[in-house]
């Protein structure tokens, strides 16, 4: 499963490896990511998502191994260059920040040296936020100001936008319209999003899933194929307490498409 086709990818990691002191936390982890695909990062709490994700950021760099973007080792990247190549935003993010939406969009242009992406006008349009853009952030709804932040990286430009738990908080409905989002930009404007999920069934709308356990990959491909493999129910569920059929299965999945894709 991810067989990769023969373009080159967008994100490439080769036997990348991060280590907190002497306690392994990524161990040999090798994926690629291609231009325009939506690839959510499943995994048990601990698994270790959150630093893969800082590791294709370039916010940490690995211990044994690469990780490139475009081509390009991303830690040793000049700050303005990283810019334009790669987004990450966090799970807790800023939501009290003293600015207006239109202010914090425009942040956008001021930390890469490249050309913008995307105005921030049509940044507003394209995330739903061109009504709001005098509000100030702590005025919003939790999904409209992941959507804010979202507005900024278009502006920013990069190629690769890394998510970590984007949904996390927010009620189906802000679920499915932040999902929708995500996939508008992954398609129409080709843009590689890297996501972390901790709903499984938010997860089988994504183009592939990677499966991390105890800091190692544990699959990749398409989800249908990710989540009916035994060792990763086991990983999720080492008891067996899930209907894994209900949770992931064919009954849920089309209604949420409809929504995602409306």
């Amino acid at each position: 499963m991810g067989r990769e086709n023969g373009s080159q990818p967008l994100l490439d990691l080769s036997g990348a490896s991060f280590f907190y002191g002497r306690t392994p936390c990524i161990r040999d982890c090798s994926l690629k990511i291609r231009a325009g695909e939506l690839v959510g990062l499943i995994g048990p709490n601990g698994s270790g998502k959150s630093t893969l994700l800082r590791l294709a950021a370039g916010i940490l760099r690995p211990a044994t191994g690469r990780v490139l973007v475009a081509g390009e080792a991303i830690a040793t990247c000049p700050g303005w260059k990283r810019a334009g190549l790669v987004a990450f935003l966090p799970q807790l993010l800023d939501m009290d920040a003293p600015f207006r939406v239109v202010e914090l969009v425009g942040m956008g242009r001021s930390v890469s040296q490249r050309a913008p992406g995307t105005g921030i006008d049509e940044a507003l349009t394209i995330t739903g936020l061109a009504e709001r853009r005098d509000a100030f952030l702590c005025e919003l709804s939790g999904g409209e100001r992941r959507r804010a932040y979202i507005a900024m990286t278009l502006v920013q430009g990069s190629r690769l936008l890394l998510l970590d738990e984007p949904l996390a908080n927010l009620d189906l409905r802000y679920q499915l319209e932040c999902l929708r989002l995500l996939r508008e930009i992954s398609r129409e404007r080709g843009v590689s999003l890297f996501v972390s999920l901790h709903d499984l069934w938010i997860a089988t709308l994504m183009d592939r899933l990677v499966m991390l356990s105890g800091g190692e990959l544990l699959a990749t491909g398409r989800p249908a194929e990710v989540l009916a493999l035994p060792a990763v129910r086991k990983a999720f569920d080492p008891d067996g307490v899930i209907d894994w059929d209900a949770s992931v299965g064919s009954g849920f999945r089309p209604q949420v498409e409809r929504g995602v894709n409306s």
